[in-house]
């Protein structure tokens, strides 16, 4: 059976290449039967957060990427690393290194100031002509890698990786203070878990080598790798804070839909044909490993936001309606002060590309409007005022509906000898305080006579 894992370090948010590798890992799982697992490796103890493993949690949860095993946590399995450290010990493939610190540091200064690649020299290798033990230090432990031959595998995104021994140095898998490291926890911990196929980040690929030999010094199967590419920002650059949002819930409270994501993340460096748009269920059967490419993803938020709209629409006004009234609750607005909330989303849902934007769109029917005196000049003409009075005092007895509405605004127009934008303009700025809005007898006929009423009177005099 397949077995796939994703194993955060809990030490920030969970990002968006965090979230596409969850994802694939999820998704091929879930594609061949198998089962996918989540480990969280805190082993960084300075920097692991209870609040970073939660967000991690709560990332997960929006995305829908359930896991079937875990959560698992390193820092619970200390005993079980330090019993494979031991057995590896009086095997003969890992030995104590007494080197200290500061020999360490001058061993690699030496080493880069002759060109050479900065790396521990093995000087404490069981075959080595060892110096007498130092008393003062406690030795950290580290793996016997092999000096000869090399270490190769078929990536299943990058192709055949082919890395000489000569170029590893001997891993420390053990501190001084007897903590174990990160490279040999994820060894244990893929073994132990029965891990078949390890995908990951393509920062990982040097790690790669040395958890194979590690691997292959226990005894234990190798699983298969898949190292994905990173995701660069729109403008080409790894993507990073700078960029804006690149924590999983930062779209969340930026107004996107989980649904949009996944399927944006889909598509961020695997592809099936030409679909853009796809289910999760279709993604899943169409998911492969062969499919996505090695070179770089690249970010394009346009393509998101159009995406996000897509989904919007396709929920329709009654599932947007609660998620809407959260985020104007969340601005103390009552989204029961004004008209039917699924009436306004409706009008307005094709102009929007995100929750948030739909809800600042909203905003003008559920709360006060001051229209900005500036804008209102620019569009209210002398000419137009008359016209403006007149529709105001029809609008006091006019049948409420927006044909009704329209009828009485073109027919005003017409005896002042005006074009609709001569009203239609100044009309949008004062009762809703923005230039734009879809067709303004609708809007009127959406925002209610007291409140039309009231607003224009504050404008009208």
């Amino acid at each position: 059976m397949i077995r796939t894992r994703f194993a955060p370090s809990p030490t920030g948010f969970l990002h968006i290449g965090g979230a596409r590798t969850a994802l694939f890992a999820w998704a091929y799982a879930r594609r061949h039967g198998g089962r996918f697992i989540l480990r969280i490796e805190d082993t960084d103890i300075e920097r692991s957060t209870p609040e970073a493993v939660q967000a991690i949690f709560d990332g997960m949860t929006w995305l829908g990427l359930e896991h079937d095993e875990g959560p698992f946590f390193q820092m619970q399995r200390m005993e079980r690393y330090k019993a494979v450290i031991k057995e590896m010990l009086a095997a003969g493939t890992a030995y104590p290194c007494y080197m200290s610190p500061a020999e360490l540091e001058a061993l690699r200064e030496g080493q880069r100031a002759r060109g050479e690649k900065p790396r521990y020299d093995g000087r404490w290798r069981p075959e080595a002509d060892k110096p007498e033990c130092p008393p003062d230090i406690k030795p950290v432990i580290r793996f016997k890698n092999p000096q000869d031959g090399v270490v190769v595998w078929n990536d299943l995104v990058k192709g055949k990786i082919e890395i000489a021994n000569s170029e590893l140095d001997d891993l420390v898998i053990a501190r001084a203070d007897g903590t174990p490291t990160y490279n040999f926890c994820v060894v244990v911990d893929d073994w132990d878990m029965g891990i078949t196929h390890v995908i990951r980040g393509d920062d990982h690929v040097n790690n790669t080598p040395r958890q194979i030999n590690i691997l292959r010094a226990l005894g234990a199967a190798v699983p298969e790798y898949a190292h994905l590419s990173m995701i660069l920002g729109d403008d080409g650059t790894k993507l990073s804070k700078r960029h804006g949002a690149v924590s999983v819930m930062q779209f969340d409270a930026d107004g996107f839909l989980p649904e949009a994501v996944i399927n944006y993340l889909a598509r961020l460096g695997w592809s099936h044909g030409d679909d853009e748009i796809f289910t999760l269920e279709q993604f899943i059967a169409w998911f492969d490993l062969t499919s996505v490419i090695p070179s770089a993803a690249q970010f394009n938020t346009e393509k998101l936001l159009w995406l996000n709209q897509h989904y919007m629409k396709k929920m329709g006004a009654s599932a947007l309606a609660p998620k809407i009234a959260e985020r104007l609750r969340f601005q103390n607005i009552n989204p029961e002060s004004g008209p039917d909330l699924e009436a306004a989303i409706s009008l307005y849902v094709e102009r929007c590309h995100t929750l948030n934007a739909l809800r600042d769109a909203l905003l003008p029917f559920y709360s006060e409007v001051t229209p900005d005196a500036a804008l209102l000049a620019q569009y209210l003409s002398d000419a137009a005022r008359p016209a403006l009075s007149e529709f105001a005092a029809a609008l006091e007895t006019v049948e409420w509906s927006a044909a009704a509405i329209g009828a009485t605004l073109k027919d005003i127009l017409k005896r002042h000898g005006l074009k609709m934008p001569q009203l239609a303009m100044p009309l949008r700025v004062i009762l809703l305080g923005a230039a734009e809005t879809p067709s303004v007898d609708a809007v009127i006929a959406l925002l209610g006579r007291e409140r039309v009423l009231t607003r224009l009177a504050s404008m009208t005099g």
